[in-house]
């Protein structure tokens, strides 16, 4: 790791700065606000060991570094998307994310970006080791047992999905039935201070299923105080991610299952509201960002809904693919949220936004001079379409269209279940994929991880904000982004880089 986890003073140092936590209010965490623990402290007992949980769910939508773009895992669900080729910027605005979009901060081991998730994730991997290494220390009986489990098993699936997110980043795509000695990322699992070398990408999947596994154990009939925590369903969920990535697809189509039972996928009015409500009955894990945490230019609303007034939305709202919208009939209701005319007139939007035809208003904060709204980090209907997928690449395909076709019928009740077969078939799940999960983070991973080219030919991509980078190779190397350059110089264990 980088030298700012070498030792515990260190750790202590950046809790009580803020880097994990931070300020938790009563009405969203539902624990007593604090501004600072230190190691000592948080080892000590089940109250604290749950501060650093709460302060690890408040970290993932907060800003970070002092970078307004850098806020917390939603920054990087938005680096996800704006590196694929169906969210379009129609101008630089006022520059966010737009050296990303380009392709420039992956290939650039000095970018702050290409930094960002590193110490991001390992930042809530530093404080879920502390949980994991910690939690059998601390006393408790009774229905404190209960809590103490819930904590630990957060924890697990923390770590799991921090290091789920840094390998498929910063390490080679996963191969199905190969071997997958490629270099990966260094796999931290305790406190310790020694350098250690990177792991192999198959080591790194074998360490995430195995948290998950646990995880999936100790939250097993143990309630949440709110969709922020992760329960047993959310960790079904990401084990199903994770084993789509991995080309497990039996065990990708039985976790989804079982991840999506109770959820209920929402009605086509609610689909229209602005995907700004985690009590929505679809969501599954989500953060719920109250006024008084609110970071005004900082907050996802304030880069990906179409109402916000800020600068960035004003002059650079998110385009659709106009050809992904083409693919869809206007029965659709996920294309009722596109304006192929940009005017949105419903919203009544200010004469200083800039209109730009494909905008769309999936996401709306709660008002223009707001930049409030829930963040959608696991829904159902990703459930419905890794069970589908899964069924479809393992020959199932009447079982598959049984569970596609509820998901497409919900949302477009015209819709007939197909008769398309084969790969023609599995291409619709893709493109109605693309679509459903627009902007919540997973295209540039889906390209990475089917061995995909980067293809934005043909569509409303404008040359000069993309650098008139249009096309990827997917055997090009720039889809494993370096390796941080400071972690290379102050590690001591991190010698090799990526191509470069």
């Amino acid at each position: 790791m980088k030298k700012y986890f070498k030792n515990k003073t260190v750790v202590a140092l950046l809790l009580a700065a803020g880097l994990t936590l931070s300020s938790c209010s009563r009405d969203y965490l539902e624990t007593e606000p604090t501004t600072s623990i230190d190691y000592t402290s948080a080892i000590t007992n089940l109250e604290n060991l749950t501060t650093v949980l709460n302060g690890m769910h408040r970290n993932m939508y907060v800003r970070q570094n002092s970078s307004q773009g850098q806020n917390g895992g939603t920054a990087v669900l938005i680096y996800m998307d704006v590196m694929g080729d169906d969210l379009i910027f129609p101008s630089t605005g006022n520059g966010w994310f737009v050296s990303t979009l380009r392709w420039l901060d992956n290939n650039n081991a000095s970018s702050g970006n290409v930094f960002y998730p590193y110490r991001f994730y390992y930042g809530q991997i530093a404080n879920a080791n502390i949980i994991i290494n910690n939690a059998d220390k601390v006393e408790v009986a009774g229905s404190d047992i209960a809590k103490r489990d819930r904590v630990l098993g957060e924890a697990y699936a923390f770590r799991a999905y921090a290091y789920s997110m840094l390998v498929q980043i910063y390490g080679k795509r996963y191969v199905p039935g190969s071997t997958n000695s490629q270099l990966g990322v260094p796999l931290r699992l305790d406190e310790s201070i020694n350098p250690i070398p990177r792991a192999t990408v198959e080591e790194v999947y074998a360490s995430i299923n195995s948290d998950l596994e646990k995880a999936s154990s100790l939250l097993n009939g143990k309630a949440r105080a709110n969709k922020s925590h992760f329960d047993y369903k959310v960790v079904r969920g990401l084990m199903a991610r994770v084993a789509l990535t991995q080309g497990r697809y039996a065990d990708a189509a039985t976790f989804a299952n079982q991840a999506r039972q109770g959820y209920t996928l929402m009605d086509n009015e609610t689909y229209k509201k602005g995907f700004n409500n985690y009590e929505v009955g679809e969501w599954m894990w989500g953060y719920h960002i109250i006024e008084e945490q609110s970071d005004y230019f900082g907050n996802f609303m304030a880069y990906m809904s179409r109402n916000y007034n800020s600068t960035q939305i004003r002059s650079a709202p998110k385009v659709v693919n106009k050809n992904l919208y083409n693919m869809f009939p206007a029965s659709d209701v996920r294309t009722q949220v596109i304006d192929p005319t940009g005017q949105h007139t419903a919203l009544a939007l200010p004469s200083n936004y800039a209109k730009f035809p494909y905008t769309s208003q999936k996401f709306l904060s709660v008002s223009n001079d707001k930049s409030l709204g829930d963040i959608p980090f696991m829904r159902a209907a990703e459930m419905y379409l890794i069970e589908a997928e899964a069924l479809a690449r393992t020959g199932q395909e009447a079982a598959s269209k049984a569970v596609f076709t509820i998901l497409e019928k919900n949302r477009n009740p015209e819709y007939t279940t197909t008769t398309a077969t084969g790969a023609a078939y599995i291409e619709q799940i893709m493109n109605s994929r693309r679509l459903e999960l627009w902007g919540e983070g997973f295209r540039w991973l889906d390209l990475k991880r089917l061995a995909l080219p980067l293809d934005r030919t043909g569509a409303n991509f404008v040359g000069s904000v993309i650098n008139n980078l249009y096309t990827v190779s997917p055997t090009d190397k720039r889809w494993t982004w370096l390796i941080p350059q400071g972690e290379i110089n102050n590690s001591g264990g991190v010698v090799v880089q990526n191509e470069l």
